[in-house]
């Protein structure tokens, strides 16, 4: 997976973009519902970000590894979890680079790819060869949670703007604008962050290249890398993908028991 270096220029202001109480209070409720139909205990939160997911479900008693391919989120998700008082192993992996951390182990028994990162691989093979390293580090019957955004809407509408997001502490703020340019195969992610101390105004974008997965691609994706179930949820409220109205595209797939 190439560098992404708009997250690493973020990694410091990240938890001032994401509301992670309410997100988190939002989405845990799936996933704990999830896990506890198929007995989940060891998970490896994928593209971690700065690892508040896997903070979260360490505290609810999951043994977690978090890996992430930005160096600087890596290292705030560390900071995250010492804050925390929590013990939660953060390394430095990129999607389709995941059996380096346990080439010898037993596997994991769910693996979540959360926040519209599969997208960030910019090829069909590559999202193929990502699906396939999922398989490889989950054990038999083990789960894959995927959290995309909906570009079967998204590519039909071209929808350019997302909600912007604020953040005040003292006297200092900040706004984040997200932004897409639609291309012909792939999209410009912009993130434009504007930070004020004081009286003044400081502003910078930051961008990155993303490609569609569409639901489609997604499930045939699946079913050539070794999973034999896949169910497709428009959302964290458990209702079924509409490609023409859910906000995300969520799947949960089981890797399919070795014969």
């Amino acid at each position: 997976m190439p560098a992404v270096p708009l997250y690493d220029a973020l990694a410091a202001d990240y938890d001032r973009f994401v509301n992670w109480e309410a997100r988190l209070a939002h989405e845990l409720p799936f996933f704990l519902s999830q896990f506890g139909e198929v007995g989940v205990r060891r998970v490896l939160d994928s593209a971690c970000g700065t690892g508040h997911h896997a903070i979260a479900l360490a505290r609810h008693g999951y043994d977690v590894v978090g890996a992430d391919l930005s160096p600087a989120m890596v290292e705030q998700a560390r900071q995250n979890a010492a804050a925390a008082g929590v013990s939660v192993p953060f390394v430095q992996a990129g999607l389709g680079d995941l059996a380096k951390i346990e080439p010898e182990g037993e596997g994991f028994d769910a693996v979540l790819c959360l926040g519209n990162s599969l997208p960030h691989l910019l090829s069909r093979d590559a999202v193929n060869a990502a699906l396939a390293d999922f398989a490889a580090v989950l054990r038999p019957g083990g789960l894959l949670i995927i959290q995309n955004r909906n570009f079967d809407r998204l590519g039909h509408h071209r929808d350019r703007f997302m909600p912007p997001q604020s953040h005040r502490d003292g006297d200092h703020e900040w706004l984040f604008i997200r932004f897409y340019d639609w291309h012909a195969e792939t999209i410009t992610f912009n993130m434009l962050r504007l930070r004020r101390a004081g009286a003044g105004w400081m502003q910078d974008v930051q961008s990155t290249e993303l490609r569609p997965v569409f639901r489609d691609d997604l499930e045939a994706g699946l079913a050539a890398a070794g999973f034999g179930h896949a169910h497709f949820f428009g959302g964290y409220d458990g209702s079924d993908f509409d490609p023409r109205e859910s906000g995300d595209l969520l799947v949960v797939a089981v890797r399919q028991l070795e014969e």
